[in-house]
């Protein structure tokens, strides 16, 4: 058993942080062509975005089932999955045109890396919170998370970058490279990467079944109905409806602003996303500082995000969209952390991996749908048309984030800190839904 010293902890946040960093380095050198590399192997728009889709629909199909696979056979093991799907699927698409397997082609290579993320999602933030509770670890996670966002969103301006200018000698090239990197990620988790403050459980065949039972209703019992869980993923789902796609749609859309494509501009624009989402992330750790509560951190960005979201669809000019999307995900990068903190301070070990999958389930669920209607009025109508409706649902947020205020508890309190000022202090509630709101906690 590993001793628990505030060495070790270091130790997992390290590579935490080198996991995170490499692995988002992998998958962004590709996001800021990714849309153009589809429409110049041979889609239309609208199969471009429903491809997209199909990657999302993939990932919300398998995100419970795959659960199974951290919550038994450890951390470890579904993130080295994760790697080498990614690999495969990566490769697949770069075959697509060559092969002239068109829109099927992209589906199933589509699929395959919908397969991959699953592995990823929640497994590696598990077993990040099991291993520093398992070695003494007693700062806010919120600290660790938003950390572990601003390395990969350095990441992802590095990775921007290096797609664009790849990007411009070949579309193709960042696929090829990403595929590498994949692969890195892979030694790192397999000599890195250990199963610490988690008891990694045999699971046979026969026992799939019931296993995957087990999941689906520990998902419900611990996720869904736990009001507050049930409240923080709901809150998850409703911007996810139009951040896929408004991150996949700015490609065509900012250039159609702009007049004329070039490789190095998407690159560039892919860069100042993450370096806004990175700011975001580094505004977490200083609202921390003298705000004790993250339902207020939370309706301040969510009404920062609607706001500039709709703003990108009615800006008449590439500058003023631009910035006004760069606004949108630097609050983004303060919404994501603090939400995925709250969500842990709720769940419990046992059934960590479980329900953050069954949260991203739901988030991709909203993304699926989100990416195949926004898709259609974006071909049907305009691009900035399906900007202004994405960024009015975005509102559907707000409830559920008043919900989780109104309930108060231990969830919304980030450890250490008071807050300063009214706007941090929780809203009144009756004496009685307090105490009650404390024992569903407990």
């Amino acid at each position: 058993m590993t001793e628990p010293t505030p060495l070790v902890s270091r130790q997992v946040e390290r590579t935490y942080y080198l996991i995170a960093g490499v692995y988002t380095l992998s998958a962004s050198l590709i996001w800021g062509i990714n849309t153009m590399f589809l429409l110049q192997s041979g889609l239309s728009l609208m199969e471009a975005f429903l491809a997209n889709a199909i990657f999302t629909g993939a990932w919300a199909l398998f995100e419970v089932p795959t659960g199974l696979v951290a919550d038994t056979r450890g951390r470890r093991l579904s993130f080295l999955l994760s790697v080498t799907l990614l690999t495969i699927g990566t490769l697949a698409y770069v075959a697509v045109a060559p092969l002239h397997a068109g829109f099927t082609g992209f589906v199933i290579a589509s699929i395959i890396l919908g397969l991959g993320y699953t592995f990823y999602s929640g497994a590696v933030e598990a077993w990040l919170v099991d291993a520093l509770h398992a070695t003494g670890y007693e700062g806010p996670v919120d600290r660790v998370l938003a950390r572990g966002s601003m390395i990969s969103s350095i990441a992802q301006l590095i990775g921007a970058v290096s797609g664009g200018l790849l990007g411009g000698i070949s579309l193709a090239l960042p696929y090829l490279v990403r595929s590498g990197l994949l692969v890195a990620a892979f030694g790192i988790g397999f000599f890195a990467m250990k199963d610490i403050g988690f008891t990694v459980r045999a699971l046979q065949w026969a026992d799939v079944p019931r296993e995957m039972a087990r999941i689906g209703k520990a998902s419900v019992q611990f996720g869904w109905n736990e009001p507050h869980a049930r409240l923080a993923m709901l809150a998850s789902a409703a911007p996810a409806i139009f951040l896929g796609w408004g991150y996949h749609a700015w490609q065509p859309y900012f250039t159609q602003l702009l007049g004329h494509q070039a490789a190095w501009i998407l690159g560039a624009i892919a860069a100042a996303v993450s370096l806004a989402t990175a700011a975001g992330n580094w505004l977490v750790e200083r609202l921390t500082r003298f705000c004790g509560h993250r339902t207020t951190i939370l309706l301040w960005a969510a009404v920062v995000y609607t706001a500039t979201s709709i703003g990108v669809g009615l800006a008449p000019t590439f500058w003023i969209a631009v910035a006004l999307y760069l606004v949108s995900m630097a609050a983004s990068g303060v919404y994501q952390p603090v939400l995925q903190a709250y969500l842990h301070a709720v769940v419990s070990r046992e059934q960590r991996a479980t329900v953050l999958s069954l949260a991203s389930l739901l988030g991709s669920v909203g993304s699926m749908g989100g990416q195949a209607g926004l898709g259609w009025m974006a071909a049907s109508r305009s691009l900035a048309s399906a900007y202004l409706v994405g960024g009015m649902t975005t509102i559907l947020a707000i409830p559920w984030l008043v919900g989780m205020r109104r309930r108060n508890g231990p969830p919304d309190r980030i450890v250490g800190r008071a807050g300063r000022y009214a706007a941090c202090e929780p809203l009144a509630v009756p004496s009685g839904a307090q105490a009650s709101s404390k024992r569903e906690v407990a």
